[in-house]
Parts: structure tokens; sequence; C-alpha cells
């Protein structure tokens, strides 16, 4: 009897492989054999369900954001611990920095696949900013698409850059710690309400 084909299976499969391959390899240095080989995938099945390879890039790394915002949603009313959850889930999942980093060396400045999609999910995080600044948990000082800018910036450059962190932080699992407190406490800083004491670092009085 023939096995019953499962597509949502074979697709999880390929997402999990095209992941790898395109963290490691971005666009142009990913094989689509080679995704099918470690997805027990036909070839020819990859490019009916998606296309092109830079579509399977694009479909891959829409799935990685999708997880990141089902994990870690945006919680602009308490920005330090955002930040710090943001930092944790960069560290357990490098791969999504890294597909961001070769999706910027791809296209630059110019327009991305689905961007439409892409700047509405950031709109609606940069919105929560802008609800929290009215609601008074998060200075007005500076424009709520430049914070949320700033805190993913803070948020992921210690996973893209690995060897800089290690380099000028150490690479000791309490350097990392230290760095995640430093980290919570510049989020504080830029988004605590003026007249309301941000903390400091651990052991700061």
């Amino acid at each position: 009897m023939a096995a019953v084909r499962d597509p949502e299976a074979t697709k999880a499969r390929i997402f999990a492989a095209a992941t790898a391959e395109f963290a490691a390899h971005g666009i142009a240095g990913a094989r689509v054999d080679r995704i099918a080989r470690e997805a027990k995938a036909n070839k020819q099945l990859i490019y009916a369900y998606f296309g092109d390879k830079a579509e399977l890039f694009s479909q891959v790394l829409q799935h990685a954001l999708l997880q990141l915002a089902s994990a870690v949603p945006v919680d602009a009313d308490d920005p330090d611990c955002y930040v710090d959850r943001l930092m944790e889930y960069h560290r357990a999942h490098p791969e999504l920095v890294r597909l961001l980093l070769w999706e910027g060396l791809e296209y630059g400045n110019g327009e991305i696949p689905h961007e439409a999609e892409r700047r509405a999910r950031y709109d609606a995080k940069a919105e929560a900013f802008a609800a929290a600044q009215e609601k008074g948990r998060v200075d007005r000082g500076l424009p709520p698409r430049h914070l949320l800018f700033m805190i993913s910036a803070l948020a992921g450059w210690a996973t893209a850059v690995p060897q800089f962190r290690r380099l000028l932080v150490g690479g000791a699992e309490d350097d990392l710690a230290g760095l995640r407190e430093s980290v919570r406490t510049a989020a504080a800083r830029i988004t605590r309400p003026a007249g309301e004491r941000a903390p400091g670092p651990a052991g700061e009085d």
C-alpha cells in the first residue's frame, strides 16, 4: 500500500531544511538540491510549492518572523523585559538574524518580496509603542518607530556579530548575562517616562 502524502509535514521539513541552508549560505549560495535531500522531498515538489529559490527564501524568512512574533509578542508596556526576551530568543534561534542579514545583503535598500505584508506587521508593533506612550508607560521623547528599531537592534546585535560580542564583552555565560542586564538597562533608560527613575545595572543603587 502506498504511503499517504502529508503536504503539511513535507512543507515543515522543507522549511526546516531551507532555514538551515539559507542561514548558512544566503540566497545565492543555497542549493535547492541540498534542501530537498535534507527534507527528504522531491526537488520539483519544492518548486511546485514555492516557485523559485528567492520565493522559497522569502517564505522561510516570513515563517521565521511569525515564529518570533508568536514566541515573543510585542510588549511595549514593559520594554526592558521585552528586549530581554528578544535577546534570549535570538540566542536560541540565531538563524533568524542570519536570514535577515542575508536579506539585507541581497536586496540592500531595494524593495523586498511581500514588503507590504512585512511593513504591516512592523506598523502594528510600532503602534503598540505609540499606545504605550499615550498611556504614559513609555517616554514620548522618541518616535515609536525609532524606539522599536533601537530595541530590535539592541536585542539582535549580539547574535548578528557573535565574534564582536566575544572580543569586546567576553564569551563566558557570565559575560552574556551581564550584557543582557546592560541591554535591559539601556532599553529602560530610553523608554522610561520622564520623572521615573530607570533601573541601573545589577548592584547599582
